[in-house]
């Protein structure tokens, strides 16, 4: 299996993350733990959490799973930026926030260190000097080994990277993104700075929050169990008749390639340039069970012109940066038979 480095670093990455948010908010400790170390004795040595997942009930389970031995082979990532209570200064990016967040997860996960920290949202209301230095001072403590950005504009990764080169602090190495076949947006300008500056992309719901896996007929009629169903809101938003319509095209081709729908669409954005590994997020071992083959295959490049026949490069037929804070244009770029 090919193992890709992570950005500019010398960490090499299993083609493939395990990302944790289903973990214990709708899926078992049982059931969670057993997904982790199934994961790992395949060869995925990243795992993906967030503070805020289950509300530090991911980080808890991850923690408890990777203890012992496990926990040298891991590289362990999580976030913070979102709200952990009511207080105004547990959330966001500022210095206070981040010193106190990192000491929370850091205890949750049972561990000394984070393999990768990640801002998970961007703010507009602190500099982000500031942010970089905070996180700064968490690697030359010994806490963090390396620090990335997750759903950042490309014009603020480009900012925290000229402002770490000016005053000598550490690096963004990844960025983690909404990358899939129904909402490519990203291509029009992250890809190429990644691309420039050695920037790992992590991208997240390389599915399309299970779009792309067949699980969904119609806008507004979510199956039962998922999130969409369970969250609602932003989540059931981005499942469009477009993207349905999309995702059947993809099923279509997937079934003459001999692969699962979603097979075919996690190793689309496996193989798209400057990215490291695409997200996982199974909520089940089936799902988990489905991807892991992805790892050893290889996108081929008829296969690849077909799917942009279906969205093209830098197109979207559906929101997945509907939580970015950012992104004004919806997703309406694509005008097509379907």
């Amino acid at each position: 299996m090919e193992y890709r480095m992570l950005g500019r670093t010398g960490v090499r990455v299993a083609p493939l993350g395990l990302g944790a948010w289903n973990l214990g908010e709708f899926t078992p400790e049982a059931e969670s733990i057993r997904m982790i170390h199934k994961a790992l004795d395949a060869g995925i040595n990243l795992i993906d959490t967030a503070d805020e997942y289950g509300h530090g009930e991911s980080e808890r389970i991850v923690g408890k799973a990777i203890g012992g031995p496990r926990r040298q082979r891991v590289i362990l990532a999580t976030k913070a930026h979102f709200p952990m209570s009511d207080d105004p200064n547990d959330q966001g990016n500022s210095r206070f926030h981040i010193l106190n967040a990192i000491e929370n997860s850091l205890r949750r996960l049972q561990t000394d260190w984070i393999d990768l920290y990640q801002m998970h949202r961007p703010v507009f209301d602190v500099p982000q000097d500031e942010t970089l230095r905070a996180l700064d001072d968490l690697v030359r403590q010994g806490k963090v080994r390396y620090i990335g950005s997750s759903t950042f504009p490309a014009w603020m990764v480009m900012e925290a990277l000229a402002l770490s080169g000016r005053y000598g602090l550490a690096r963004y190495v990844t960025e983690q993104s909404p990358y899939n076949l129904l909402d490519r947006r990203i291509e029009n300008e992250l890809v190429p700075l990644a691309l420039r500056y050695n920037v790992g992309l992590l991208p997240w719901s390389p599915l399309a929050s299970g779009v792309l896996a067949g699980r969904y007929t119609h806008a507004g009629s979510a199956p039962e169990n998922s999130r969409a169903a369970r969250v609602g809101g932003y989540l059931a938003d981005r499942v469009t008749e477009r993207g349905i319509a999309a995702a059947g095209k993809v099923a279509a081709l997937a079934r003459q390639c001999g692969l699962t729908p979603s097979q075919l669409a996690i190793l689309w954005v496996k193989d798209q340039p400057a990215v490291t590994a695409p997200i996982l997020g199974p909520r089940k071992e089936a799902h988990l069970d489905d991807a892991l083959p992805v790892m050893t295959m290889k996108l081929e490049p008829a296969v690849a012109a077909a799917l942009d026949a279906i969205v093209p490069p830098g197109a979207a037929v559906a929101d997945f940066h509907n939580t970015s804070g950012w992104m004004r244009a919806g997703a309406v770029s694509v005008e097509s038979s379907f």
